[in-house]
C-alpha cells in the first residue's frame, strides 16, 4: 500500500494483480505432491513477476504482460512453451491483450514458433492500426519487430506429445489433460496504481485440433477485454460457449448499464448465464475499485491473486 500527498490531501494508492493457469484441474488422486508443488510454484513465479511491476510504480499494462510472458514461459500451462500439439503435429497459439484507459487491444491467432506470444499480441496494439492478426501475418509482424523465435523442439513436451498420439489419429479433441477436463489458458488482470486496468490472455488451444481452430483467448471481449469505467477480464474454458456468451464484455455490460457489481456480474455471466449454454470454465476479474473475483463453474482453476499490502492467494482446487 502506498500513501502520497497530493496537495493537501493524502490519496491511497494500491494495485491489485491476479492470474490463472487454465480452470478444470488434473483429478486430485493424480496430482502428486511434487507436481502440486510445480504448479504453486509456477503460478507463485508468475503472480511476483507481475507484482514486482506494480509495486515499482509500473503500469497495469506491463503488469500483465510479464505475468502472462511467465506462464508461457513455464511448460505446466498450456500457452507458449507448453502449448499442445495440433492434428498435424504442430503448435498454433493465440493470445490478446488489453488496457482500459483508450480502449486499446491487440491480438494474434494461429501463430507458431513465436516463444511469447502475448508481446505479440502487445506489439500489434502498440504499432499496428489494426487489433487481430494470424498465421503468417502475425509472424511476419514478429520478425519485423526482433520478437524471439523458437525451434519446434522448444514446444515439445513428453506429455503433452503423449496426448496427441493417443487421439491424432481419430476426430476428438481433447482439453489440456485427458481423462479430466483441463481447459488449457494462462492469463492476468491488474489494476494500478494510477487505476488503470488492463488484461491478458494467452493459449495453446486443444490437443489435436483441426482446421486451424480459434478459441476465445484472441477475441477480445469473449476470452479478453479492459475498461477503467468497469472491469479487467481474462477467461478460460471451452472457448466456444465464451464465444457464444461473449463473456468478458457481457460482464462489463452488466457492471456499466445495471449497475451491478463485479461479483454480482461475474456470478450472473459464469454461474447462470454460462451454464445455461453448456459452458465449462471461469475467469478472473478486477474492477475500478480493485476488487477481485476468480469464478469458475468447473471442478477448480490455477489461479493466484494478491493486493498491495496483502499476502498472496494461491489455489487450484475450490
Amino acid at each position: 500500500m502506498i500513501t502520497r500527498e497530493t496537495g493537501s490531501k493524502f490519496k491511497f494508492m494500491s494495485y491489485t494483480i491476479s492470474i490463472h493457469g487454465g480452470a478444470g484441474t488434473i483429478l486430485r488422486t493424480e496430482l502428486s505432491p511434487e507436481k502440486e508443488e510445480a504448479y504453486t510454484n509456477g503460478l507463485k513465479m508468475a503472480l511476483q513477476g507481475g507484482e514486482d511491476v506494480l509495486a515499482a510504480g509500473g503500469t497495469a499494462l506491463d503488469a500483465v504482460t510479464v505475468a502472462v510472458s511467465l506462464l508461457e514461459d513455464n511448460p505446466l500451462f498450456n500457452a507458449g512453451k507448453g502449448s499442445v500439439f495440433t492434428n498435424s503435429g504442430r503448435h498454433e497459439m493465440d493470445a490478446s491483450i488489453m488496457e482500459g484507459k483508450a480502449l486499446r487491444a491487440g491480438a494474434v491467432a494461429g501463430i507458431t514458433g513465436v516463444k511469447n506470444p502475448v508481446q505479440l499480441a502487445r506489439l500489434v496494439m502498440e504499432n499496428t492500426e489494426h487489433v487481430l492478426l494470424s498465421g503468417a501475418g502475425a509472424e511476419e509482424l514478429a520478425q519485423m519487430f526482433n520478437l524471439p523465435f523458437e525451434a519446434p523442439d522448444y514446444f515439445f513436451d513428453t506429455f503433452r506429445h503423449n496426448q496427441w498420439l493417443a487421439v491424432k489419429d481419430t476426430s476428438g479433441t481433447i482439453m489440456d489433460h485427458s481423462g479430466e477436463k483441463k481447459f488449457g489458458t494462462v492469463g492476468a488482470v491488474a489494476r494500478d496504481e494510477q487505476g488503470n486496468l488492463a488484461a491478458a490472455t494467452s493459449t495453446g488451444g486443444m490437443t489435436n485440433k483441426r482446421y486451424n481452430r480459434i478459441g476465445d483467448t484472441p477475441i477480445i471481449g469473449s476470452g479478453t477485454y479492459a475498461n477503467n469505467a468497469t472491469c479487467a477480464i481474462s477467461s478460460t474454458g471451452h472457448g466456444e460457449y465464451f464465444i457464444r456468451g461473449v463473456v468478458a464484455y457481457d460482464i462489463s455490460c452488466l457492471m456499466e448499464y445495471k449497475g451491478l457489481s463485479l461479483r454480482e456480474a461475474c456470478e450472473k455471466v459464469v454461474l447462470q448465464k454460462l451454464v445455461a449454454l453448456g459452458g465449462e470454465g471461469g475467469l478472473i476479474a478486477v474492477d475500478a475499485s480493485g476488487n477481485t473475483e476468480l469464478i469458475f463453474n468447473s471442478d477448480g482453476m490455477y489461479r493466484a491473486s494478491v493486493k498491495s499490502g496483502s499476502k498472496p492467494l494461491i489455489a487450484i482446487y475450490r
